[in-house]
C-alpha cells in the first residue's frame, strides 16, 4: 500500500481517536460502567492500529520506496509529506517539526520550483543540545532521506542550507493529460459537513449594497467547499420575526382588510413599511395595536400568522429575482425557524446554571471570568434577543443537523457579537473545539469613489437592484463603444452584457482582500487591462477561440490525446503548465483561510501566463497568404488545459464565461 493511502487513513483515524477520547471524558460522569468499558476498549484498539501505521510508514521509506502522487494532488502538501518523512528518518527526535515549503519566485528557476527550508531552524534546535551541525550538512541529510516522488526531478543543497525542489515536466505532462481526459478534479481533503450563513436581508426591506458582499463571498465559499466535495447547507438567516411585524401586520388590517381572502397588491413594499413606520411614531392608538398583533403573532393566532406570511412571500419575490440575476442560490431558514428552539435553549442554559438575573434580565457570560459584554438571553419582560436565536441557531446546526463546521458570512462591525456566542456556545458544551470548527467570515464596508460610505446622491443607501440595473447599462456601452454589436447576434450581445455586468461586480468584490474596504468604481472594474473580470473573460474567450480557428477537431480531446503527447520543453510551456498545476494548493488554501482573492490573483497569473506563452509559442502557423501551414497540437492541448482551469475557477468566482465576447 503506498505513503499516501497510508497517510489518509493516518489521519483519519487520528480524528476518530481524538473523537473516541473526548467522548470517553463526556462517559466517566454520564455512562454505565459496561458503556465506559466498551469505548475504552474501541479507543485502545484505535491506538494499537495507529502504532502500526506509523511503524508501516517508517519500514516503507527506510527500504528506499517512493510515494505515491496523484494527478490532482496539492503539491505543496505532498512535498510536506515528503520533507516530513525524511526529517523523521534524518531526525527522529524532530520528527513532529513543522515543515516548511516555500514556492520559488518563477524568475528564478536556477533554485528550483519550491524550497524546504526547515535545516537553519533544526541547526539551532540541535545546537541548543550542544550538537554543532551546519544548516547545510542538516539540509544534505534531509535531501538523502526524501523518498523517490514521481512529482520531483531532482533536488539540489544551496545557499546556506535550503533544498531546492525542481518539479518533473514528465509528472505535469500526465497530471495536465489526465485533466483533459477527465475534467479539473478537487484535490483530496477531509470532508465535513459544513453549514454557511450568508446574504441574510430583512423582510419588508429592499436588498441594499450592504448585503452584496456577504452575498457574493457567501455564493462563492460555498461552490469552492462543494467542489472540494464538503456536504455543504447554504442558509439565508432572513430577519423574519420581531415587532416590526406588529405594526405591519396592523397596517395591512387597515389597508387591505380582504387580505384573508384576496392577495394584497402590495406593490412597493419598501413604502409600505414607512407608511406603517410613520403610523407607529405618530399615532398612540396604532402603536398599541402594533403592539397586540405582535403578542398574536407570537401566540400562533391564524389570522396573523396569515398576514405575516403575506408579507413575508412580497419579500422572498423580490430578493429571489437579485438571487437569479446574480445566479445565488440558498436555502431559507428565518429566525421564525428558532422560535420553539429559543425557549429550549433558555431551560437549558438555566439548566446548568448559566444564567443570572440584571436589572430583571436574564443575561449569560461567555466565560467563567465574566469579563466583556454578556449575552442578554431574557428581556425584562421575557421576551427574547437576537442573542437568544444566535445561541438557538448554533445549537441547532451543530446538535440537529449534525454539521462539523460554520461560517458566517457576516460585516465585520459583528465580530465582537460572533467572538462572545462561539465562547459562550463553548462554555455551555454545545460547541466543541476538538470536534466543530466555526468561523466568522467578516468583511469591509463598500465605499463610494469619495471613499466615504456608497450611497446614492440624494444620501440614500443604494438598492441592489438598482446597482445590477447599472452594471448592465454600462457594460453594454462598453460592448458598443468597441463595435460588439455590430459583430455579435443580439442573443450573443445580451450573454456577453450580463456576463461583463455581473462578473465585474462580483469580481471587484471578491480580487480585494475581503477583510479591507473597497471603492465601487464601474470605471475601473469595466476597464479590459490589469486584474479585472472583464480581462479575464477577453482572456478566456480567446483561449477557447484558439483551438476553433486551427482548422482541425479539437472537441474529443481523449482522442486527440492518443496521438499527442504534452511537450513542455520551452521555457513559457514550462512556466505556463506550473502555473496550472498550482490551483490545487490555491484551493486549498483558500479553504482553510477564506480569502477568495486568493483565488482571483491565480486566475490573473495564468492569464499573464499564458500571453507570454502565447506571444513565444505559435500555436497556428500561417504563411503570408493568411493560409494554414502547421498546428502545434501539443500547444493547443496547453491551450486547452489552461480554458478549463480558468473555467472551474470562474465557477468557483461567480464569473459567467461566453463563448464570443
Amino acid at each position: 500500500m503506498g505513503l499516501n493511502v497510508e497517510l489518509k487513513k493516518l489521519e483519519e483515524l487520528e480524528l476518530e481517536t481524538q473523537r473516541l477520547a473526548a467522548q470517553l471524558q463526556d462517559s466517566k460522569a454520564e455512562q454505565a460502567d459496561d458503556d465506559l468499558l466498551k469505548l475504552q476498549v474501541e479507543n485502545t484498539k484505535l491506538k494499537h492500529r495507529l502504532a502500526i501505521l506509523r511503524q508501516s510508514i517508517a519500514d516503507e521509506s527506510k527500504a528506499g520506496g517512493s510515494v505515491e502522487v496523484q494527478d490532482n494532488c496539492s503539491i505543496t502538501e505532498h512535498l510536506h509529506f515528503v520533507f516530513s518523512q525524511a526529517i523523521a528518518l534524518a531526525f527522529p527526535e524532530y520528527q513532529d517539526s513543522a515543515v516548511s515549503i516555500a514556492p520559488v519566485n518563477s524568475a528564478s528557476a536556477k533554485f528550483g520550483d519550491y524550497q524546504c527550508n526547515n535545516a537553519m531552524k533544526l541547526a539551532k534546535q540541535l545546537k541548543e543540545k550542544g550538537i554543532n551541525k551546519s544548516p547545510r550538512d542538516i539540509a544534505t541529510e534531509i535531501q538523502r532521506n526524501c523518498p523517490a516522488s514521481p512529482l520531483i526531478e531532482k533536488l539540489e543543497v544551496a545557499g546556506a542550507g535550503f533544498v531546492n525542489v525542481f518539479l518533473s515536466k514528465n509528472y505535469a505532462s500526465q497530471a495536465l493529460s489526465s485533466l483533459l481526459r477527465n475534467g479539473v478534479k478537487p484535490p483530496p481533503v477531509p470532508k465535513k459537513r459544513v453549514l454557511i450563513d450568508f446574504s441574510s436581508p430583512n423582510i419588508a426591506k429592499q436588498m441594499h449594497v450592504g448585503h452584496l458582499r456577504s452575498t457574493i463571498i457567501g455564493e462563492s465559499i460555498c461552490r469552492l467547499l462543494e467542489f472540494l466535495k464538503h456536504d455543504v447547507v447554504r442558509i439565508n438567516h432572513l430577519g423574519d420575526w420581531g415587532t416590526q411585524f406588529g405594526m405591519l401586520i396592523a397596517h395591512l388590517e387597515d389597508r387591505f382588510p380582504n387580505f384573508l381572502n384576496e392577495s394584497p397588491p402590495i406593490g412597493d413594499l419598501q413604502v409600505f413599511y414607512k407608511e406603517s413606520k410613520k403610523r407607529f411614531d405618530e399615532d398612540e392608538e396604532f402603536k398599541k395595536r402594533a403592539y397586540s398583533r405582535v403578542v398574536s403573532l407570537q401566540g400562533g393566532e391564524p389570522n396573523s400568522i396569515k398576514a405575516w406570511q403575506l408579507i413575508c412571500d412580497v419579500s422572498r419575490k423580490e430578493f429571489q429575482t437579485i438571487y437569479n440575476r446574480l445566479d445565488v442560490s440558498i436555502e431559507e431558514r428565518g429566525e421564525s425557524f428558532y422560535q420553539s428552539r429559543m425557549l429550549s435553549v433558555v431551560e437549558f442554559l438555566r439548566s446548568k446554571n448559566l444564567l443570572e438575573a440584571d436589572e430583571g434580565r436574564e443575561i449569560m457570560w461567555p466565560d467563567e471570568s465574566k469579563t466583556g459584554i454578556p449575552l442578554t438571553i431574557v428581556k425584562s419582560d421575557g421576551g427574547f434577543t437576537y442573542d437568544t436565536s444566535d445561541m438557538a441557531a448554533i445549537r441547532h446546526r451543530l446538535e440537529e443537523e449534525k454539521c462539523t463546521w460554520i461560517i458566517y458570512v457576516v460585516d465585520a462591525g459583528q465580530s465582537t457579537h460572533f467572538n462572545t456566542i462561539f465562547k459562550a456556545a463553548e462554555r455551555c458544551g454545545i460547541l466543541d473545539p476538538a470536534v466543530h470548527r466555526v468561523d466568522h467570515v467578516q468583511f469591509g464596508v463598500v465605499l463610494g469613489e469619495d471613499g466615504k460610505k456608497f450611497k446614492t446622491r440624494s444620501g440614500d443607501t443604494v438598492k441592489l437592484s438598482d446597482l445590477l440595473d447599472e452594471g448592465m447599462k454600462r457594460s453594454l456601452n462598453q460592448l458598443e463603444s468597441r463595435g460588439r454589436n455590430d459583430v455579435l447576434t443580439p442573443q450573443e450581445l445580451k450573454d456577453a452584457q450580463e456576463a461583463v455586468a455581473y462578473s465585474c461586480i462580483k469580481y471587484a468584490d471578491l480580487c480585494h482582500n475581503r477583510i479591507s474596504d473597497y471603492i465601487f468604481s464601474f470605471d475601473k472594474m469595466l476597464e479590459d487591462r490589469g486584474n479585472t473580470a472583464v480581462y479575464l473573460l477577453y482572456t478566456y474567450t480567446r483561449i477557447c477561440s484558439i483551438a476553433r480557428n486551427s482548422g482541425e477537431d479539437f472537441s474529443d480531446l481523449a482522442k486527440v490525446l492518443e496521438g499527442v503527447n504534452i511537450d513542455l520543453s520551452h521555457e513559457k510551456e514550462w512556466k505556463l503548465a506550473k502555473t496550472l498545476l498550482k490551483m490545487h494548493d490555491i484551493l486549498i488554501k483558500c479553504s482553510n483561510e477564506l480569502f477568495l482573492h486568493f483565488l482571483c490573483e491565480f486566475c490573473y497569473e495564468v492569464c499573464t501566463t499564458f500571453t507570454e506563452f502565447y506571444d513565444s509559442c505559435y500555436c497556428i502557423e500561417k504563411n503570408k497568404a493568411g493560409e494554414i501551414v502547421s498546428v502545434n497540437r501539443s500547444r493547443i492541448l496547453l491551450c486547452e488545459a489552461t480554458a478549463a482551469v480558468l473555467r472551474q475557477s470562474f465557477y468557483i468566482l461567480g464569473l459567467k464565461p461566453v463563448a464570443k465576447i
